[in-house]
């Protein structure tokens, strides 16, 4: 069953689309400039309903009116892992096909991550390895690849993400670029596979320190604690503190600024604020 909306989601794919040059004028089939993939780890469709509520014009309020919801869905692969998620929808197929089983898993007798690749080299952070990724071990193509290809490679790919995976996967293998965070200096970073230096667009937005500007105020709700009905408790007994001594419990509202002094700048991937820091990425 197909209502009207569409699905979200939080790893940012762009796709630019170039029209071929014809000889002879083309009806115009108002042809998307760009495409925009989004993946929201853990969003099913029933969210958008649930939250509704809380929408504000655009975003997802605008999935809902505009788009297309798919509702009668399902994942045909155990386990369902978010390196796999990537990687068959923009693919189109299953990890006996794409060949990622998972966020780790064994590849020819051995353990690898899904994106590792030791032939790269970091690119925005000196001597790490957290830059040493490609799409390498995806054994097919994305849907980012065929656009590049049905173009002759005049269209572009970038994508952007928090995590390297959810930034390398759905770009596929022929890429303009794939940028993700490293937790230690909190900048993003590629590797040599896409690219010898960063370009200056993401330089500057490197140097403009985002992460610490937007984990200095601390997260908390938006709206007072006890109207969010459509959520869980925000204390309970499963979910362990932030840190090993208990001086920072699974509670709002959280002092960021300094649980990231403990954490390092890495912390904001489990924070609202990494979502913003990705879309400002994506939009610079």
């Amino acid at each position: 069953m197909i209502h009207k909306n569409l699905f979200g989601a939080l790893a940012l794919t762009a796709l630019t689309l170039t029209a071929p040059v014809a000889a002879k004028a083309a009806p115009q089939h108002n042809r998307p400039r760009i495409v925009v993939t989004m993946m929201v780890d853990q969003m099913t469709w029933d969210y958008l309903y649930r939250y509704q509520a809380r929408f504000v014009e655009g975003g997802f309020k605008r999935l809902l009116t505009q788009g297309f919801n798919c509702e009668n869905t399902r994942i045909n692969y155990i386990p369902a892992y978010t390196a796999i998620g990537h990687s068959s929808v923009h693919t189109g197929s299953v990890p006996s096909i794409h060949g990622i089983a998972g966020n780790d898993f064994f590849k020819d007798g051995n353990p690898i991550y899904c994106t590792q690749d030791t032939t790269v080299s970091s690119v925005g952070v000196p001597n790490g390895v957290s830059g040493q990724m490609s799409p390498r071990n995806l054994l097919t193509t994305t849907i980012s690849d065929e656009l590049r290809i049905a173009t002759n490679f005049r269209s572009k790919t970038i994508g952007v993400a928090i995590k390297d995976r959810a930034s390398i996967l759905p770009a596929g293998h022929t890429a303009n670029g794939a940028y993700w965070l490293d937790d230690k200096t909190g900048n993003f970073i590629t590797s040599t596979y896409y690219m010898q230096d960063l370009p200056e667009w993401v330089k500057k937005f490197n140097a403009r320190g985002r992460v610490a500007e937007l984990l200095k105020d601390g997260w908390n709700t938006l709206y007072p604690i006890d109207t969010y009905r459509e959520s869980t408790a925000d204390a309970v007994p499963y979910e362990q503190p932030w840190d090993k001594d208990g001086k920072f419990p699974a509670t709002l509202p959280l002092n960021t600024a300094e649980l990231a002094k403990i954490k390092g700048p890495g912390v904001i991937r489990t924070t609202p604020m990494g979502n913003t820091l990705t879309f400002e990425m994506a939009k610079a």
